[in-house]
């Protein structure tokens, strides 16, 4: 996977979450009858995230970091599909083991790819520009959102992220097209 591809594919990824975090945390506060309900979904997103780390990075290692980052996008998508018809905080808490997995699929493997793309001389440049576009995106959905919101149902907004976690899987699941150009030069 080549730096390009990971900054596309990030930025889309970016993008769906944005779009729909607000309302995620509007239908977990729904669901729930107080604000400890609220807080205890998103810390068991985040200790599930946390404890799977060091696991995560084991199977970077043998499977690589391109196989995570497709398992989190696909992931993601079904996730996406299945958060509009929650309706207990049993089933919310689920879903935010599973995120909370897919999450730390995602963040594990994009420092892998980042660290390995990156060009040791301009690695903090290249950061640096990663995280200016992926944020800029990230910016541009909510403000669009805040807008579009008002033509789509809550639900529809989570349907749409779905497709755009496929369409982040399938640029990632590309090959680098610079390979397949050298390869078609070469012969």
């Amino acid at each position: 996977m080549t730096y390009k591809q990971l900054l596309h594919s990030r930025s889309l990824m970016i993008t769906a979450s944005s779009i729909v975090f607000p309302f995620y945390l509007l239908l977990i506060r729904n669901l729930g009858d107080s604000y400890s309900q609220f807080g205890l979904a998103y810390g068991i997103f985040a200790l599930t995230a946390a404890l799977s780390h060091p696991l995560i990075g084991s199977w970077s290692d043998r499977g690589g970091e391109k196989r995570l980052l497709i398992l989190y996008t696909f992931g993601m998508a079904v996730v996406m599909l299945v958060i509009p018809v929650l309706t207990t905080i049993t089933q919310v808490y689920i879903i935010q083991i599973i995120m909370g997995l897919l999450g730390a699929l995602q963040k594990t493997a994009e420092k892998i790819v980042l660290s390995r793309q990156t060009d040791r001389a301009h690695t903090g440049k290249q950061v640096g520009h990663y995280h200016l576009w992926t944020s800029i995106w990230a910016a541009l959905a909510v403000i669009a959102t805040g807008y579009i919101i008002d033509f789509l149902t809550i639900g529809s907004l989570f349907y749409i992220t779905s497709f755009m976690y496929v369409a982040a899987g399938v640029l990632i699941w590309q090959k680098p097209k610079t390979i397949e150009l050298e390869r078609h030069h070469s012969l």
